[in-house]
């Protein structure tokens, strides 16, 4: 039998945090829960690993990254006294804005379409969750360009914009597993072909540039639809960079604001307030009101998950005021991702009157937004509102209402591809099963109607 040699670099970082092997396990866990990934590890595994053996399958990064939170610095696998992944997988592709965005979009797209599992499963990362602060001031290091046939003008960058909006409609319409492959393909090929071409301006390369950062921020968002919360994240730092690339004065405060909203539905507000207050600064002058809006109503929520409440409703307020004064703003494509601000505006105030405990206005909010977007074009992100209505009905007490609305929800669901759909279902029965267990009659049929959803979705 070979004799494993203890981990000394393993034990040493441990005992740095200060944490009981089974508080490493829990840490380890946590982590592999953001991604959606269940692990059995206890503290047994822990001592294993101190001794010498492998964590397996994506278990290092999400140990490196529970290590990373509690000691406040970056930890990997090296560190770990692990090496390198296997097959020469690099599992810190796509946390740097420091090289070629094109470059590291499309190697991060090439393992995403061949569904590479380290990247599938990788961890959210704290570390990288700050660069876009850290680099706010600074310009992003220039992209290649190639030359190479054609010199594209207007009409060739019309036409990738076109194909990227059509993904973009799909997507809202159909969830975000109905052709992923296919879109992150059409980005690796063809978009990051063009901006590796000549362009007839700069007026034109900017363009392209915004195009490509609308892709690449669209290719993290069905990243996001799969659970795939480190993929999502690595998809948003080049959609940033491509966006920087780019100088369309807005777009990079665009892509921070979304990666606000990650860090606040992962429940790490750590620095969502402050990519929320860098983004909004860089939009600040240059963009229309209803674009405004979204940043405020995103402003808002990142202080109430703070416990500022004042503040939040005071940025509530602004974001509405925003919104009523832009009516009949040309709305830039790469913030029309959601729909139409106004919609996107309602759902967010929603989610801030639910974090502040207020269910009454929550629930109206939620329903003013799946109101405001239209049934066919929009089909997951209503049905999301209309579940988030249902809940917060249900925890007034109005059960009744709440199965109305959460029937509501599984009709607006059907054809849509989409985990966080099923995840909303699944969820649904959960909170049916005390009104099931004392025999309402609404909630043993909605469940009955749930369960049949699930099945077929197997």
């Amino acid at each position: 039998m070979t004799q494993r040699t203890a981990n000394q670099q393993l034990k040493a970082l441990i005992e740095e945090t200060g944490l009981p092997y089974d508080g490493v396990a829990r840490a380890v866990k946590s982590i592999a829960a953001e991604s959606g990934q269940r692990l059995g590890t206890n503290k047994s595994a822990v001592h294993h690993w101190v001794l010498g053996a492998q964590p397996s399958g994506a278990t290092p990064g999400y140990l490196a990254e529970a290590l990373s939170r509690r000691l406040g610095r970056r930890i990997t696998r090296e560190d770990l006294g692990l090496g390198s992944p296997p097959g020469g997988e690099d599992d810190s592709i796509g946390l740097t804005l420091d090289f070629d965005p094109i470059e590291t979009l499309t190697a991060i797209g090439s393992a995403d379409v061949n569904r590479r599992r380290f990247l599938a499963a990788s961890a959210y990362s704290m570390a990288a969750a700050t660069l876009p602060l850290h680099t706010a001031q600074e310009a992003a290091a220039r992209a290649r360009t190639v030359a190479s046939g054609a010199i594209a003008g207007h009409a060739e960058v019309a036409a990738v914009r076109d194909m990227v909006k059509f993904f973009m409609d799909m997507d809202e319409r159909h969830g975000g597993q109905h052709g992923r492959s296919a879109f992150v393909q059409y980005l690796t090929t063809d978009v990051a072909g063009l901006c590796r071409g000549r362009f007839a301006s700069d007026a034109v390369r900017a363009e392209a540039f915004s195009v490509a950062s609308a892709g690449a921020h669209l290719a993290g968002w069905k990243a996001y639809d799969s659970g795939e919360q480190g993929l999502a994240q690595r998809y948003y730092l080049q959609s940033l960079a491509l966006a920087r690339e780019a100088g369309v004065p807005g777009q990079d405060g665009f892509v921070m604001r979304t990666m606000s909203q990650q860090g606040m539905k992962l429940h790490r507000p750590e620095h969502c307030l402050a990519l929320a207050e860098t983004g909004w600064d860089r939009a600040k002058g240059w963009v229309d009101q209803q674009v405004e809006a979204l940043f405020a109503v995103t402003h808002a929520h990142a202080l109430a998950k703070t416990g500022q409440r004042q503040a939040a409703l005071a940025d509530v307020d602004r974001a509405q005021t925003a919104l009523a004064a832009g009516t009949g703003d040309e709305v830039p494509f790469w913030a029309l991702v959601w729909g139409p601000p106004a919609a996107t505006v309602h759902s967010r105030t929603a989610k801030v009157f639910e974090t502040l405990g207020d269910r009454s206005n929550a629930a109206r909010q939620y329903a003013t937004a799946a109101a405001s977007r239209p049934d066919a074009t929009y089909a997951r992100i209503i049905a999301l509102d209309l579940v988030a209505q249902a809940e917060q009905q249900a925890k007034q007490g109005s059960i009744e209402q709440a199965c109305t609305t959460w029937g509501r929800a599984i009709d607006t669901m059907a054809g849509v591809q989409s985990i966080r759909t099923l995840k909303a279902v699944r969820s649904l029965r959960s909170d049916l099963r005390p009104y099931r267990a004392r025999g309402v009659r609404v909630a043993g049929e909605l469940d009955e109607r749930a369960r049949v959803f699930l099945d077929h979705h197997r």
